[in-house]
């Protein structure tokens, strides 16, 4: 038989955003804090200048491949890293009304896109790698221009272009998108409960088709000449690990008997039984002496 999730109503209260909401937040203050300077960091990282690596006149013909535009704006990657899985935590929400798992997903979604993205920007500044495009955002009059002495790239570019130009390494939309749709194969792994055994491959197939969104981004990065290939690898492997991480910081293995909800539910509930069971207890004890407890 299949294993019933555990109703909260069955402990006479509904855990929702407005009976609830408030307390979980609170006691996660620290973590939101902590993502508020994660944020602060990203749009640092964003801003200074990059390390702008060597690029000979030897280089640069491997840097001339079309300067074409992004098939997956800029714009558009917080939709698939983040929008898209929150959508899935709130159709789960309306059904299941459990804040504890909503609280727990969201957190879990911001943490893993922002670190993923502090670590994927920091490499970035600190690498400097040019992209396959580098030549056009250099030298845009296709007339190159190199150091008489140091034999380097002299670009006559527009500057923003130019520093975008630079960071290379490694894909940024990649990262993104696998550490926003890795984490939700995660999520979905555990509500369908993929490893009951049953052998029902319909779940494999739904849980990896986050996974397969992912791909697509880091695909299309190579197609668009914006990333080597090896770019698009390692920000895969950089967001897969970090969501992974973040989603076992606040669920179980979906294997796991308990592993469709969070941790904090189950403790929840833990003392919420003790409680109810302590004060039973105390209420048979009044009733066997004969007296009354207030």
């Amino acid at each position: 038989m299949a294993q019933r999730m555990p109703d909260s109503s069955a402990l006479g209260t509904s855990h929702t955003v407005r009976s609830h909401g408030a307390a979980v937040a609170r006691t996660h203050m620290h973590d939101w804090l902590i993502l508020i300077l994660l944020g602060v960091i990203e749009i640092i990282l964003n801003v200074i200048e990059p390390f702008h690596r060597f690029a000979g006149e030897g280089m640069i013909t491997d840097l001339k491949f079309p300067l074409k535009p992004n098939t997956l704006p800029f714009w558009a990657v917080p939709i698939v890293a983040i929008l898209i899985p929150l959508a899935f935590f709130l159709v789960y929400y309306v059904f299941r009304r459990d804040v504890y798992d909503l609280h727990h997903a969201i957190l879990g979604l911001l943490f893993s896109v922002l670190i993923t993205g502090v670590i994927t920007d920091s490499i970035k500044d600190a690498v400097g790698r040019p992209r396959p495009n580098f030549f056009w955002r250099c030298f845009p009059d296709g007339k190159a221009v190199f150091d008489s002495i140091t034999g380097d790239v002299r670009c006559n570019g527009d500057k923003s272009v130019i520093k975008e130009g630079y960071k290379s390494f490694p894909s940024g939309h990649t990262s993104w998108s696998f550490a926003g749709l890795c984490f939700l194969s995660w999520y979905l792994a555990g509500k369908v409960r993929l490893f009951d055994r049953r052998g029902h491959v319909a779940k494999l197939c739904l849980v990896f088709i986050p996974l397969l969104v992912a791909c697509l981004v880091g695909i299309s990065r190579v197609d668009d000449y914006w990333h080597h290939w090896t770019d698009v690898f390692t920000g895969a492997l950089i967001g897969s690990v970090i969501a992974s991480f973040c989603y076992l910081q606040f669920f179980p293995f979906p294997h796991h008997k308990n592993g469709w909800g969070p941790h904090a539910y189950f403790r929840m509930l833990s003392s919420s039984r003790a409680a109810h069971t302590q004060t039973s207890t105390l209420t048979d004890r009044a009733t066997d002496d004969g007296n009354t407890y207030v």
